[in-house]
This record gives C-alpha cells, structure tokens and sequence, in this order.
C-alpha cells in the first residue's frame, strides 16, 4: 500500500503543480485585453454564429475555470469572469467552450464516444477502487487466489478501466477543441499576435490537465492490477 500512496501522492503533486501554473497562465493572459473590446460571451456568440449553430445558449455560471460546454442542454457555460471580461485568456476559453460545441453540431466522433461512457463512468468510477481493494482483502482472508475475491477484483478493475479509457478519450476532445478555437481566432483576426500567443500559451496548460489526470488514471489502474494478478502467485 505504500508504493500506492507514494504514487497518488506524486500524481497529485504534480496536478497540483500544473493547477497552479494554469492559474498562473490566465491571471497573466488576464491583463492582455483584447482590442475588439469583446467580452468572452460575445466571443463565443460570434463563434457559434460563424459555425452556423443557432440552437446553442451562452450562459454564465459561477465560479473559476468552471467553464464547460454541456451537450445535453446545448448550453456554453462560461465562468463569470469569462462570461463578461475582455481579454485574452477569457476569449481563449470562450472559443475552447464553442469548439465543443462545434464538435457536437459536426457529430465528432471522439466526443461521440465520451459522451457515450458518461452514464457508465459516473456510476462506476466512484467505487471502482473500493471494489478492487475489498476482492484483493477478500482473497487474502479466505487464501484463495482464484475464488470470489479474485473475481470481484477483477470486476473492479474493470470499471476503473472505463474511467481510465474515459480518460484519455477526452484527451483528443480537448486538444480537438482547442485547436478549433485557435484557428477560428485567428482567421477571423478575433485578437492580435500577442492576443493569440496569450490564448495559444494559456490553452495548452488547460490541455495539460487533462493529460495528467490521464496518466494518474493509467499508473492506478496498472498498481492495482498488478496487486490483483500479482496476488494470484
């Protein structure tokens, strides 16, 4: 269990790391204002409208870096700051946002696939690692590498499996997504060289999240299996 809470502690700080740097990254691109004077809302209205999509609302919802696109609803849900500030860390998440949406309207197929793990994920993913660790305690009390506990495990090890592959499907989403917005951005001459470099810079951190939270999913679900099959010797 040790070499367990070495790893989560490790993938945390480094997220943690990254977080920060994010945050650095838009406070910094936060004071590079735009100088169409748009504020984030309108950037992404002027995205959608450029791509054709009228069926999506852009709507503010509270908190930081709490934006995100959500499918269901058709709605673009920018953070507050987002939503009303005008500069370019706002239009590079504002785009980002509408680059979802832009995916969903063309039936992307890797968001395609996210979207369709969702309802598998958000039920398993929560008490996967308690299923793999109970089968593991289980084969050790009863002694036996291949009975019911082994079973169990496995059964956990393969929901933490969705949550892993769900992962690092969203990985293209976001990437995909970002590179919508920044060609949009700049060949619509939304913001200046500098606007853009602020925009590049601050979305490639937002990207680098995801990547993390990908890479601690696959080392957990590699420890874990390892614990499962090793355990069977």
């Amino acid at each position: 269990m040790m070499t367990y809470y070495i790893l989560i502690g490790a993938i945390a700080l480094v997220s943690w790391l990254v977080s920060n740097q994010l945050k650095s990254k838009f406070k910094k691109y936060s004071q590079v204002h735009l100088r169409n004077g748009m504020s984030g809302a309108e950037i992404a209205q002027k995205m959608l409208d450029d791509h054709g999509i009228s069926d999506v609302k852009v709507i503010s919802t509270p908190g930081m870096l709490t934006d995100h696109y959500n499918p269901k609803n058709k709605t673009v849900n920018l953070s507050e700051g987002v939503y009303n500030q005008r500069n370019a860390a706002a239009a590079a998440v504002a785009a980002h946002e509408c680059g979802h949406a832009v995916q969903h309207a063309q039936a992307y197929e890797w968001l395609t696939m996210r979207s369709k793990l969702v309802p598998v994920v958000s039920v398993t993913s929560g008490m996967s690692t308690w299923v793999v660790f109970g089968g593991i305690a289980l084969m050790a009390a009863t002694g036996v590498a291949g009975g019911i506990g082994f079973y169990i495990a496995v059964a956990g090890l393969i929901m933490m499996g969705f949550a892993t592959l769900f992962s690092f499907i969203t990985l293209p989403v976001e990437y995909d997504a970002s590179k919508r917005a920044l060609v949009w951005l700049k060949q619509k001459n939304m913001v200046s060289q500098q606007e853009y470099a602020g925009a590049e810079d601050a979305l490639k951190w937002a990207a680098r999240t995801y990547l993390v939270a990908a890479i601690g999913a696959l080392a957990s679900l590699l420890y874990w299996a390892l614990q499962v099959f090793g355990g069977r010797d």
